[in-house]
Parts: structure tokens; sequence; C-alpha cells
């Protein structure tokens, strides 16, 4: 069984390797972003602030459910792009119809528990009342697209690991623009408010699984085409999918988990503070996906070249990405902060909100230099099949100090600067443990099994 023709990056100049697969993959999560960007720009201007602090208050727990299937989509993207690197197409073969079934079985079943919990996990939160009703419809909605949610992720995994960056960033514009187009109509035109914003992100997300299914049943002759009727759970693939997926999963989920205890506490400041956070969420996702892109880039590329055994080559990678995403982090820095005011107006125009995000903003950006080493390091680690030790770092150093913050810290000195200050305080110590580990420890040794 053939390869077929993607993206080889075990051979060639490095930064623009690296360059090629961080430009599609930045624009794709910033289609991907722009789903609940529009939706928030959408209720903000058209609808109200209470509306606003609805969809607001249900980032959290969408973040975490999109953390487990990212995450399990990591596991698929270095399993299989170890194999592909390794030119073992019979293997590719099997972990694409691995990691395909398991995205409709895990998409059924997150559908039919989100649903049930939705209101439950809306309170736990001490959603504010007023947003309370919205949270819960929006949230629901959510989740009956879970499954086309899932298989899309998996499928951009697979076309990931292989080297295609380009198709899943034209899919996403494609959805992206129907997001659009639905949020409008519904919205301003149907006045459906928070439902119509709902039913918007749902239908572009079937439009982008649709889309990627399409490109796998499609891709003739090679390892990576999916035959719908060959869905099967091989065993030994799964494992290693799992044993990368799970613990990387299991970071974005303690990440969520902190970050569901960081809503509760601004949700404690009020419905003008909700908002201001909501808001300064869909101007913070600018550096998020930055970060994110780039450290995808990352682990396909360590994946392949450690699949081909060259490892002096992944770890130059890793440094070409470090300097390129802290000259690419200040610089989004000094836009973000000189221009707050403005990218923020553009999600409210109500004053008080504004006076406590331009806070926000000025307190945080700066220090977003601090957090590059978790998802450099991490992602390249993760490509070379060990995910364990990294997620066990991020999440007692994130995670755990985090918390450890809120409910020591917080309580004392009820401010929301001292709730954001849990941001900084963890990566900086999350990003030295990493460091170190990197450097020391055993993470790049050759596999003693099959991939």
């Amino acid at each position: 069984m053939r390869l077929g023709q993607t993206g080889d990056i075990t051979r060639g100049v490095i930064w623009k390797q690296l360059l090629a697969f961080f430009f599609p993959l930045w624009f794709g999560t910033f289609f991907q972003q722009l789903y609940n960007t529009v939706d928030t720009v959408v209720v903000g201007r058209f609808v109200g602030k209470t509306a606003l602090a609805a969809v607001g208050s249900t980032g959290v727990i969408v973040n975490l459910t999109v953390g487990i299937f990212t995450g399990l989509a990591a596991g698929a993207v270095v399993v299989i792009a170890q194999r592909y690197g390794a030119r073992m197409g019979e293997e590719v073969h099997k972990s694409v119809h691995t990691v395909m079934l398991l995205s409709l079985l895990m998409g059924v079943f997150f559908m039919v528990v989100g649903f049930l919990l939705t209101p439950w996990a809306l309170r736990a939160m001490n959603t504010t009342q007023d947003a309370l009703p919205g949270a819960i419809l929006y949230l629901r909605v959510y989740f009956l697209g879970m499954v086309p949610n899932l298989v899309y992720n998996m499928g951009t995994a697979v076309l990931r690991a292989v080297g295609d960056s380009r198709r899943p960033l034209y899919f996403l514009i494609a959805a992206s623009l129907c997001n659009i187009v639905l949020d409008l109509v519904l919205v301003v035109g149907f006045r459906l408010e928070v439902l119509g914003v709902a039913i918007a992100t749902v239908a572009s997300q079937l439009l982008s699984a649709v889309l990627v299914v399409l490109s796998l049943t499609r891709a003739h002759g090679a390892s990576f085409q999916l035959f719908p009727r060959s869905l099967t759970v091989h065993p030994q693939p799964l494992r290693s999918i799992l044993r990368v997926g799970i613990p990387t999963a299991l970071q974005s989920v303690m990440y969520s988990s902190s970050n569901l205890v960081i809503q509760a506490a601004i949700n404690s400041f009020g419905t003008d503070a909700v908002a201001a956070w909501t808001a300064y969420g869909k101007m913070d996702v600018i550096f998020w996906m930055t970060i994110t892109a780039m450290s995808q880039s990352v682990t396909t590329f360590a994946g392949q070249n450690y699949g081909a055994g060259k490892y002096d080559r992944l770890k130059k990678g890793v440094l070409v990405s470090v300097g390129m995403s802290a000259l690419i982090t200040l610089a989004l820095s000094t836009v973000m902060v000189l221009f707050a005011r403005p990218i923020l107006s553009i999600f409210t125009p109500d004053h008080d909100v504004l006076e406590i995000g331009v806070t926000m903003v000025r307190f945080l950006t700066p220090c977003y230099i601090t957090y590059i080493l978790i998802e450099l390091l991490s992602g390249a680690i993760r490509g070379a099949g060990r995910s364990l030790v990294p997620t066990l770092i991020t999440v007692f150093g994130v995670c755990g100090l985090r918390l450890v913050w809120l409910f020591a810290v917080v309580p004392v000195h009820h401010t929301i600067e001292m709730v954001e200050a849990s941001y900084p305080i963890t990566w900086a110590a999350t990003s030295v443990a990493l460091l170190l580990y990197y450097r020391f420890g055993k993470w790049l040794t050759p596999p003693k099994g099959p991939l």
C-alpha cells in the first residue's frame, strides 16, 4: 500500500518546513475560533450583554470537551506520523480506521452525557441567574453536534499527520463562512438570539466534518484513504493512540477544570466582569491559536523525524520553533496592549465592560512569553511518543498550583487581579520544570518495540 503524496518533513530547511505547517494551522485555528468569536460579536452587538455573558459562560465547558477531543487527536497525529515517517503503509491504514471509528463512538457518548449534565455543570460554576437560561440552551444545542465535531477533529488529525495542513484550512474557511451567514440570518433576521448562534455553530461543524470525510475517502490508493466499510478498532494502534492521547487529553481536562474554577471566580464579580472576561477571551485567543499552531507543527515534525530516526534534526526543530514563537509572542503582546480598547470594542460597546476588559488585557498579555515553552516542549516530547511525564508536569505545575492559588490566596485578596495572577505564576513554574525534563530526561530514545 503506497503512502501517498503529502508532506515529507524528514529533510529540507527546518524553519521553512515549520512555517509551511504553521501558517495553514494558524489560519485553520483562526477560522475554527471564528465560530465562537462571531457568535460573541453577534450576541454582544445585536442581543445584549446578558446574552454575551450566557455564551461566554459556556466557553470553559466547550473548551473542556474540545480539549478531550484534541488530546486524543494528538495521539492519532503522533502514531500516524511516526508510522508514515517510517514508511509503514499498512499500519497507517489500520490507525486511520481505528481513530475514525473511535471518533463516532465517542461523539455519541459525549452528545448524550453532555446534554443531560449541562444544567448541573453551569449551576456548579455559579453562572449568573440572568445568563443561566441562555447558557443552558446554547450548550445543549452545542452538545447535539458532538459527532461531527469529533469526526472533524480526528479526520484533520489524520491529514496533519501525513503532512497535509492545507485541506483542513480550506474546510474551516468554508465552515466559518457558513457560520457567519447563519449567525446573521438566524440572529439578526429571525431574532432567534442565543438559539440561532448555537444552531449556526453546529451546522458549521457538520459541514467541516462532511468535507474532511470526503477528502479521506477520495485519497485513492494512499495508505490513509478511508473506507467506511473497513472501520474497525485495531488493538495495537489503539493502544499506541491511547498511550499518547489519554495523557494529552487529561492535560487538557485539567487545564479546563482549573479554568472552570477561574470562571466561577470571575462569575462572583458580576455580569460586567463575566462579559469583560468573555470579550478578553476572544481577543486572547489570538495568542492561543498562534502557540497552538506552532505546537502542532512541532508535534508533527517531531513525529515524522522520530519515526525516521533523525533525532538531531528533531531537536534542532525545537530550537527553531522556540525562537520564532518568542518573536511572534512579543509582537502580539505589544499590539494587544497598545490597541486593547478598540479591539475589545468590537465585542461590546458597554463602557463598564470595556474598562474591566482593558485592565485584564494590560495585566495578562505581557506575561504570554512565560507560557511558550509549555506548548513547544510538550509538543516535541509528545511527538517522540512520550506524553505521560509532560502531562504530569503540566497537571501539577499549571493546574495544581493554580488551584492552590485560587483556593488559598484569592479568598483572602478577593480581586480580579489576584484571580488573573494565577496564570503567569503557574506558567513560569511549569516552563522551568519542562525545560529541566527536556534537557535531562530520557525522552528521546529509540523505540523498543513496534511504533
